[in-house]
C-alpha cells in the first residue's frame, strides 16, 4: 500500500497526552499511522494538502440497525411502541435477503459521507444465515470498519442464541481486516435467565463483545443474576439504559459494562432520559449512536450535541433548583463530547487498541473537516469546531489508509443506482405495512398489548 503524507492541518488527536489541537504532519504507510511531527519531511507517494482543514479520528456510530435504512424516516413520528409494532412486528419478517444487502450497503455509504469510520452493527433481523451473509456483504463492499452484531428477531427471544452461528461468523471473518463479529442478544431484561446467561457465557468464551438493550422497565431478578455470576465485564454493552436506577448503573460501571446511548432516539420515542450526566458521575462515559434511520438523522455528531446539549440543560436546571443560578462554568465540554465518538465508541465496540484515537501504530481512519465552509469559518475552537460540522463539511474520510470519499465526494460509488434499489426495497416493504395480512394484524396486536402491561407494570412501581 502506498505511502500517503497529510500536510498543513490542524490535528485533533483525542490522545490523553497531547494538546487538544496541534498542526501535525501524518506519515500513512501500510493502513496505519507511522509518524506524526510538525514537519515531517519524508518521501510519500502521495502528498495532500490540508490547509485550513481539520483531522480528527473517525467517528464511531456503536449502535445503529444497518437493515432498517430502507425505511428511513417513514417512522419519524412513531412512538416506541409504534416502532416495535411496526418495523419488528410488521415488517422485519417481509425482509429478503437482497433487502438486507441494499439496506447495509446504502447505510454504511451514508455513515461514511457522515464522517464515520466504524459502526456497531446491532442486527435483530439476521432469520438465517444468508440474511447475515448479505448484511455483511454489504457493510464489506461499503468500505466501512464494523463490528457486526449478530441478533435474532424479536419473536425468537425466547431461545438460546444460536452460537453455532455465531462460530461459522468468526471462522468466516476470522482474518477480515474490518469486520469482526459481536452478538446482539436480548439479555436479562427480554428474555429468561437461563438464556440470558448462556447467551453471555457464550459471548465470554469466545472474548466477543456482547450487546443487548435495557429500556422499558426496571432491572429484574435476573439482572443481579448474571452480575452474581460474574457475567457482566468489559465485553458487555449496554444500550440504553434509561431506566437504570443510580445504584444499578454504579454497580455495572463497576464490573466494567459500557454503555452506548442513542439520544435523538431516545429522547423522540420514549425510551426515557439519556443517562450521560449519571454515567459521567460514576467515572465513566457513554458511547453514541444513531440507532435507527427510521425514526431519526444518521448524523452520529447530530447525536451528540444532543446528548452534550440535554446533559448541560439537566445541570444548568439542577443548579438553578440549588443555588438560584445558572451554572457558572460548562458541566460538559465539547472534547467530552467529540471523545464519546471517538475513544468511547472504539472502547464500547472492543477497538480501542486500533481506532479512536490518532497515534502512531493506531489503524489509518481518519476524517478531514473543511473550516473553509461558511458555517466552521473562522474556527476559532477546533474541537468546538469539529463537534458543531455536518455532512457538508465532511471533504474526507479514510479507512485503513484508504480513501473512501475526497472532495466532499464518495469514491467509486454509483449512488443513483443503489437509490434505485433502495427505493423500491423501501416501498415494497412499506407496502406490505399498509395492507398487512392476518397474521401480521394479529403479530402487532400482540406486541402492543404485551408493551402495554409491561408501561402499566412500570407506571404502578413509580
Amino acid at each position: 500500500m502506498k505511502r500517503i503524507l497529510l500536510r498543513g492541518a490542524v490535528v485533533v488527536t483525542m490522545s490523553p497526552n497531547r494538546p487538544d489541537s496541534e498542526h501535525l504532519d501524518i506519515l500513512i504507510e501500510d493502513g496505519l499511522i507511522s509518524k506524526m511531527d510538525p514537519h515531517l519531511e519524508v518521501y510519500a507517494d502521495e502528498i495532500v494538502d490540508f490547509k485550513d482543514r481539520i483531522l480528527i479520528p473517525g467517528l464511531i456510530n456503536a449502535h445503529i440497525h444497518s437493515w432498517q435504512a430502507a425505511l428511513r424516516c417513514a417512522g419519524a413520528d412513531w412512538t416506541l411502541l409504534e416502532y416495535l409494532a411496526n418495523a419488528h412486528a410488521g415488517l422485519s419478517s417481509k425482509y429478503n435477503p437482497k433487502d438486507m444487502y441494499i439496506a447495509a450497503l446504502f447505510c454504511a455509504l451514508n455513515q461514511i459521507n457522515c464522517g464515520t469510520t466504524t459502526i456497531g452493527d446491532w442486527c435483530h433481523n439476521a432469520r438465517t444465515p444468508t440474511y447475515a451473509d448479505q448484511t455483511i456483504q454489504g457493510l464489506d463492499d461499503s468500505g466501512i470498519r464494523a463490528v457486526y452484531f449478530n441478533g435474532t428477531p424479536h419473536r425468537i427471544r425466547e431461545a438460546i442464541h444460536p452460537i453455532q452461528e455465531i462460530d461459522r461468523l468468526m471462522r468466516i471473518l476470522k482474518n477480515h481486516k474490518l469486520i469482526s463479529v459481536g452478538m446482539a442478544i436480548p439479555g436479562p431484561q427480554y428474555s429468561k435467565l437461563h438464556v440470558a446467561k448462556t447467551d453471555l457465557i457464550n459471548a465470554k468464551d469466545r472474548d466477543i463483545i456482547v450487546s443487548m438493550h435495557q429500556s422499558g422497565g426496571l432491572p429484574g431478578a435476573a439482572w443481579k443474576a448474571v452480575l452474581d455470576a460474574n457475567l457482566i465485564g468489559p465485553h458487555v454493552n449496554i444500550v440504553h439504559g434509561c431506566d437504570l436506577p443510580d445504584e444499578w448503573i454504579r454497580l455495572f460501571v463497576q464490573a466494567g459494562a459500557t454503555f452506548t446511548s442513542t439520544p435523538e432516539n431516545e429522547l423522540s420515542q420514549g425510551h426515557g432520559l439519556p443517562l450521560t450526566g449519571r454515567l459521567l458521575r460514576y467515572g465513566t462515559a457513554p458511547s453514541i449512536g444513531t440507532d435507527t434511520d427510521t425514526v431519526v438523522s444518521g448524523e452520529v455528531l447530530v447525536a451528540a450535541r444532543i446528548a452534550l446539549a440535554h446533559q448541560r440543560g439537566q445541570d444548568h436546571q439542577q443548579s438553578l433548583q440549588e443555588t438560584g443560578l445558572f451554572s457558572a462554568s460548562p458541566t460538559i465540554t465539547s472534547k467530552d463530547a467529540l471523545s464519546w465518538l471517538t475513544v468511547e465508541g472504539a472502547r464500547a465496540l472492543g477497538l480501542a487498541d486500533s481506532v479512536g484515537r490518532l497515534e502512531p501504530g493506531m489503524q489509518a481512519d481518519i476524517v478531514a473537516i473543511d473550516t473553509r465552509n461558511l458555517n466552521l469559518w473562522p474556527a476559532h475552537d477546533p474541537v468546538a469546531t469539529a463537534l458543531q460540522a455536518n455532512m457538508a463539511n465532511i471533504e474526507a474520510v479514510m479507512i485503513a489508509g484508504r480513501w473512501r470519499k475526497r472532495e466532499h465526494t464518495l469514491i467509486d460509488v454509483d449512488t443513483s443506482s443503489l437509490r434505485s434499489k433502495l427505493f423500491d426495497s423501501g416501498q415494497r416493504l412499506l407496502g406490505t405495512l399498509q395492507s398487512p395480512g392476518i397474521v401480521t394484524r394479529l403479530r402487532q396486536k400482540v406486541v402492543r398489548e404485551v408493551l402495554m402491561k409491561k408501561l402499566r407494570k412500570k407506571i404502578e412501581s413509580l
